[in-house]
């Protein structure tokens, strides 16, 4: 599956390849174009209860749209927000996905919602996070550019919550406080997800929870009668 990503890192625009019978499975609404000869059907990708749990646990969309080439052409993709897009090729292995990240992927990976218990604390994503197993390509997005940081075994690597988008499942990782009670309350950096390596995680160089921190304040209040 040849691709290209363009515009990176601050609006990227991913092209897909794909050969007469290729397949591209990717979130609804992230399809900016595609040249004639590429079909595209809407499902719910894993049954109904399993698009609803995604949706509902995980934030992606409940329906998903499979791009198949009756000959070859392409298709480009984006992610709703302006950032980066980056692959990763999974070979027999799980990644976890931050929610809103998930941008495609090859039809042959399975998709599910993941339940980490109160140490997948993500700041406002919940206790959820996506689960990407099997083996082929994966297409992830971002706020702000993606920093890549692959772990030695052993060693510990903090991380803003709001700051990830994925991580390999061979990573272990706790979320913590990121210091007393005074910190975690007015240092601004509330929860931290500490990685141990070995593995890789993916960072995102904004975060969209601290952009809203930003902006709300800042809109006109409606009920003050001006």
């Amino acid at each position: 599956m040849d691709h290209q990503i363009d515009y990176r890192p601050s609006f990227a625009l991913l092209t897909v390849h794909l050969d007469q019978g290729e397949q591209l499975r990717a979130e609804a609404g992230a399809m900016v174009s595609k040249s004639g000869g590429i079909d595209i059907e809407t499902g719910a990708s894993g049954g109904i209860l399993g698009s609803l749990k995604r949706n509902v646990l995980g934030g992606e969309s409940f329906f998903q749209n499979t791009f198949t080439a009756s000959e070859a052409g392409e298709v480009t993709l984006a992610p709703a927000l302006s950032g980066d897009i980056v692959r990763h090729d999974l070979t027999d292995e799980t990644l976890y996905v931050q929610s809103g990240s998930f941008l495609a992927c090859d039809p042959t990976i399975d998709l599910d919602t993941k339940f980490g218990g109160g140490r997948t604390f993500f700041g406002g994503e919940g206790l959820f996070l996506l689960s990407l197993s099997g083996t082929g390509s994966t297409f992830l997005s971002s706020y702000g550019a993606v920093h890549e940081r692959e772990l030695d075994d052993g060693e510990t690597y903090t991380v803003d919550t709001g700051h990830i988008v994925a991580f390999e499942e061979r990573t272990s990782f706790s979320v913590n406080r990121v210091g007393g009670l005074k910190s975690t309350l007015f240092s601004g950096e509330g929860l931290v997800c500490e990685f141990t390596g070995p593995g890789k995680v993916w960072l995102q160089t904004r975060s969209f929870d601290h952009f809203l921190s930003f902006l709300i304040p800042q809109l006109p209040n409606t009920n003050s009668g001006n």
